[in-house]
């Protein structure tokens, strides 16, 4: 009989660039009689979790051979189904969260919380627009005394709206808020530690443990406090401020955040307090995916059921804010995860509630249809790091007449359905395909679409629309057109889109050899009719799931078929076509979009994006394409912001000057700014961002270059021609381009 130890979490796993290996550790279960099973083509050890639950830790050798165990990680219910994760209900004042209950939204003031009457009013609109929670920052005493004030007179005026204590480096006063306000959220990385410094500490197990010490003797308080009130809690984790304790042991990493999160759960469970939720949020949508994964699997293996609050934290405004809180939010709500959402954008909070309302009913109606495909096993995908899944951009081949190395772009292509009118006006329409103009030529620039899908060809006669098609084919820009089109009205070059049927009944033989084929699939589609893909040479593949099939999940059926691509070696680029339907508003597009095409892009799965709407403007779905790539981290086209959302904390008008630094700074690609209304969204939040606007005092900014302070106190009206200068400094200012 084999024995051994081994973690039950993989919390005791560390994550370095040459592998895994054990670290800290205070959780062991006993491993007898290791079961052996088939899993993956891999030998697998199902171990019993000593804790009680239900579930079982499967652990597999880190690789053939290996001694060392590491977690088969279950992070959701199903990979090809929603199916809401279950959860206990946490209560906050009468409002109920988790699995048996809706999706609710919620969304935070931006009043000085020391002014009573404009925070109430401001909670009274948020309410009426519909919101089912409100948070409230309560940085000092004098603000915790007005949150009895602001609570008593919402009660008087019958709004029982629950509101949320946000508290950072302030345990004092969480103490005094937690006897009036109905919920906490206390920032693990700030509760009890210091500000981080961002210094790499060395820490023996006997420092660490005193730490831990410490943090429970500053934190038992407050749970105390919590549970003799009835008071819930929210442990919200933040990419960017983790301590400096927990960054020199687990890097500033997802697994940090879930390790920083996990301390403070512990002393609640030791306590015997359990109305808290989890929040893991960063402004970096991949980021913030991992995270929750992580949280959720470790969760899983504990034999946890704690509620999840979702959010992609300083998402920034308009439509690029939107969009990185529809990949995030709605990648996970896709896999059934979340109970609380909140869409944090630089713009009154009011304004929060709709496309917040929007998200939450995609994932309720997701999870209630149980959208998805048939079972299948899924072995490529990675769930908890990046890892992007190329396909093999096209190459020259002997005896082609054009170039068609640029009908993709290798960091994320953008494709575009044109009409024949468009083709009327040459000029007109390669500007709005964002191409360079020389002398009414047509040249490919970095924010130009590499490829256009022409669903009916001008007529042979029609020399004035050929020949501007000739045109940007000479560029290499990419023309599709379907194979009837090219059959009878053939395209020079082009390339001709065909659907699995016309691959297997030979239709696409009628072409001239040698003819680029672009060919259409579902995803769910039986794997006998999949078998044809391996018989042709395709230069992309589109994903095309019809909008109006509603039970079938687009995300599943298109990790159906990257799994089927990968089992059978096909590194076919594959590009997520949506065709929206008449009608649509933009911010249900744009949601619709992050969720669907957002949630494979941060899984590494996909080469692009086709986004079609008949009555939409151009211009708009080829931003949208644009933006949705840059918030999935993949093509940069313009300069990227991390804008924290407001709050009684901020020091200037964030909207304004959010608007006035944008004006002028967005023809950056490749530089990512940050602007932080106070300290608290400092150096910390903005973790990703080359440069930094930060409030320091009423009136004063401070600037960073990443995480340092490099200029204090400049006075607010020089403060955004400080940050140009400071991006000149470093090397990564261009003039903006010439209007032509």
């Amino acid at each position: 009989m084999a024995t051994g130890a081994a973690p039950a979490s993989f919390m005791s796993l560390k994550g370095r660039d040459n592998g895994l290996g054990f670290v800290k550790a205070s959780d062991f279960v006993k491993v007898s009689d290791l079961k052996r099973v088939k899993s993956h083509r891999t030998k697998v050890f199902v171990v019993k979790n000593s804790k009680p639950s239900s579930d079982i830790a499967e652990f597999r050798p880190a690789s053939e051979g290996s001694p060392l165990l590491v977690p088969v990680q279950k992070y959701c219910e199903s990979t090809h189904q929603t199916i809401r994760r279950k959860t206990r209900t946490v209560m906050v004042g009468d409002v109920a969260l988790g699995s048996d209950h809706p999706i609710r939204i919620q969304t935070m003031t931006t009043t000085d919380t020391k002014d009573v009457a404009a925070t109430v009013e401001q909670v009274m609109q948020i309410a009426d627009r519909g919101a089912d929670i409100v948070r409230i920052t309560v940085q000092g005493k004098r603000e915790a005394d007005a949150c009895f004030e602001i609570k008593n007179t919402l009660v008087q005026k019958n709004y029982n709206i629950p509101l949320v204590a946000d508290i950072h480096f302030a345990p004092s006063v969480a103490l005094r808020v937690a006897e009036c306000f109905d919920k906490i959220r206390v920032n693990p990385g700030n509760f009890a530690d210091r500000r981080a410094q961002f210094e790499q500490l060395e820490y023996t197990d006997d420092d660490y443990q005193k730490e831990l010490e410490h943090i429970e003797k500053v934190f038992v308080p407050l749970v105390e406090k919590c549970k003799k009130y009835g008071r819930a809690m929210r442990i919200g984790t933040n990419h960017g401020s983790l301590s400096d304790r927990i960054m020199s042991y687990y890097g500033d990493s997802p697994r940090g955040m879930v390790e920083s999160a996990f301390e403070f759960a512990r002393i609640c469970r030791k306590l015997d307090f359990h109305n808290f939720v989890f929040s893991m949020k960063a402004s970096n949508p991949v980021i913030m995916v991992q995270a929750y994964r992580l949280l959720v699997a470790e969760m899983y293996v504990q034999g946890w059921d704690y509620p999840l609050h979702l959010g992609v934290t300083e998402a920034g405004e308009g439509e690029d804010g939107r969009m990185k809180s529809a990949i995030g939010i709605g990648t996970l709500l896709q896999d059934g995860l979340g109970d609380t959402i909140r869409v944090s954008l630089t713009e009154p909070p009011e304004e929060e509630i709709d496309p917040c309302r929007k998200l939450a009913n995609l994932g309720m109606k997701a999870s209630q249809i149980q959208q998805g495909v048939a079972p299948f096993e899924e072995k490529h995908r990675r769930y908890f790091d990046f890892q992007r899944r190329t396909g093999d951009l096209p190459v020259q081949k002997e005896g082609e007449e054009v170039d068609y190395r640029g009908v993709l772009h290798r960091d994320g292509s953008v494709l575009m359905s044109v009409s024949l009118d468009q083709l009327k006006t040459p000029e007109l329409f390669y500007r709005s395909l964002a191409a360079k103009l020389v002398l009414g030529m047509p040249f490919k620039d970095l924010a130009t679409v590499d490829s256009i899908l022409l669903r009916e060809l001008p007529p042979a006669d029609d020399k004035d629309a050929r020949l501007a098609l000739k045109r940007l084919i000479d560029v290499s820009m990419g023309v599709i057109t379907p194979l009837s089109e090219q059959l009878t009205k053939p395209l020079p070059n082009a390339m001709v889109l065909v659907n699995l049927n016309e691959l297997s009944t030979g239709a696409h033989k009628l072409l001239p050899d040698g003819t680029r084929l672009v060919v259409s699939v579902r995803g769910d589609e039986s794997y006998e009719e999949l078998e044809v893909l391996k018989s042709v040479d395709a230069t992309m593949i589109l994903h095309d799931l019809p909008y109006s099939d509603e039970k079938t999940g687009r995300v599943h059926a298109a990790r159906r078929l990257f799994e089927y691509l990968s089992e059978n070696s096909l590194n076919f680029p594959v590009l997520h076509h949506i065709t929206f339907p008449k009608g649509i508003p933009r911010d249900d597009l744009v949601i619709k979009a992050g969720a669907n095409a957002g949630a494979l892009l941060v899984d590494g799965l996909g080469d692009g994006i086709l986004l079609e709407a008949p009555d939409q403007d151009f211009e708009f779905l080829r931003n949208t394409s644009f933006n949705l790539l840059q918030g999935c981290r993949m093509r940069n086209t313009k300069t990227e912001y991390v804008s924290c959302p407001s709050c009684g904390r901020t020091l200037f008008d964030l909207q304004e000057i959010s608007a006035e630094i944008r004006e002028k700074t967005s023809h950056l690609p490749g530089v990512s700014i940050a602007i932080m209304g106070c300290i608290v969204n400092g150096p910390g939040e903005m973790a990703d961002a080359d440069f930094g606007y930060v409030g320091g005092a009423p009136g004063k900014i401070d600037l960073y270059v990443g995480k340092t302070v490099v200029q204090r106190g400049i006075a607010m009206e020089n403060a955004t021609d400080a940050l140009i200068q400071l991006i000149k400094d470093n090397g990564r200012w261009v003039d903006p381009p010439v209007e032509e």
